[in-house]
């Protein structure tokens, strides 16, 4: 089968105009980890922000903040709403309060296609008389504040699924141009396209990349040569690893090798072929297309109406993993303390 080499339409600062926006309010639904990122980010670009948030937590660190925060209807009256929810809550919440309370040309955004792309499923399917764009950060909500403070911006993938006015793609592109993310490379794709690939990550590369992982701490563990603290070390814990990941997305994943020793890098280059597994790809390639199918959507679809926490069971399971009892030891031996953790402070907002 042949690679798909065509090329994406990339967009940066000089292809969006902040003056599309002059004189709109926009409205982030969801004040978590992207909510809060991306509304600083558009309220240091210029633009009046207001909050959209249930009575919670996040609604108090927004007041502190400075935003005016309101009831996700009554923030309906912004010209620009950010859709900044979780996937499992988003259908229900813009059927119950958004869609109400939407009159023509105001500007839907999503920060994920997944609800739109598998509609069909989710029930989340805005009318005819709006915009519907899409600003998808490949970064986590701190990364997105932090590299606009920054300067360096962030990857994100960014389309309009429908164009009401006329003006969407200017104003997707404007949007995109505040939150921080032209200054790094907004990359055109379909709504479909971003959540096959979110999916895909998620779900094949992360899954195949951690078989990976277990198994090279298990081979190193069963030849009782090595001390738990060295083999998890060097296979993870120092975080060479990690900045080499880094190393290869500025550089390359060939020229990035240069960086490394002879030995290194010949061991690389030729015993890799010794790891390739035909079956490998096949697995992924069925992998996709479970994700293509919406048979994925339709499962977790399923699992929500159960009306219990999907998430405990599963984490449960893999902490009793005789490979995570032996990393807890690990840590414990080398005193490695979590640096404190943003996520949890501001997890995902859920439904009241």
């Amino acid at each position: 089968m042949p690679l798909n080499e065509s090329s994406a339409q990339v967009y940066f600062d000089k292809d969006a105009d902040l003056s599309v926006l002059d004189g709109k309010l926009v409205a982030v639904i969801g004040y978590g980890n992207q909510g809060r990122a991306q509304a600083l980010n558009l309220r240091d670009s210029g633009l009046k922000v207001i909050i959209g948030n249930i009575e919670d937590e996040y609604r108090e660190v927004a007041l502190k903040d400075g935003f005016e925060v309101l009831s996700i209807a009554e923030a309906c009256k912004a010209d620009i709403l950010m859709i900044l929810l979780p996937d499992e809550i988003q259908a229900e919440i813009f059927n119950k309060d958004i869609l109400p309370n939407l009159s023509e040309n105001k500007v839907v955004d999503f920060a994920t296609g997944y609800n739109i792309a598998f509609r069909d499923i989710t029930g989340l399917n805005p009318p005819a008389f709006i915009d519907v764009v899409m600003i998808a950060p490949r970064m986590i909500g701190i990364g997105v504040r932090d590299t606009y403070v920054s300067g360096e911006g962030f990857f994100s993938f960014v389309g309009v699924w429908q164009d009401h006015s006329g003006s969407a793609k200017q104003i997707l592109l404007a949007l995109a141009k505040a939150v921080g993310t032209t200054k790094r490379g907004a990359i055109e794709t379909t709504f479909e396209q971003e959540a096959h690939l979110d999916l895909f990550t998620e779900q094949v590369f992360g899954p195949a990349f951690g078989n990976v992982l277990r198994n090279s701490i298990k081979v190193l563990l069963e030849e009782g040569l090595y001390p738990p603290e060295a083999v998890m070390v060097e296979i993870y814990m120092s975080g060479e690893f990690s900045y080499g990941l880094k190393e290869m997305a500025e550089f390359g994943i060939v020229e990035q090798m240069d960086h490394h020793s002879p030995t290194s890098q010949y061991g690389s280059l030729s015993h890799g072929a010794t790891f390739m597994d035909e079956r490998l790809p096949e697995l992924m390639r069925k992998g996709l297309k479970e994700i293509q199918s919406g048979k994925f959507a339709r499962e977790w679809a399923r699992v929500q109406r159960r009306g219990k926490d999907p998430l405990k069971p599963l984490k449960d399971a893999a902490r009793n993993m005789p490979f995570i009892q032996t990393e807890k030891k690990v840590r414990e031996n080398l005193k490695i303390k979590p640096k404190k953790d943003e996520f949890k402070r501001f997890r995902r907002i859920t439904s009241e």
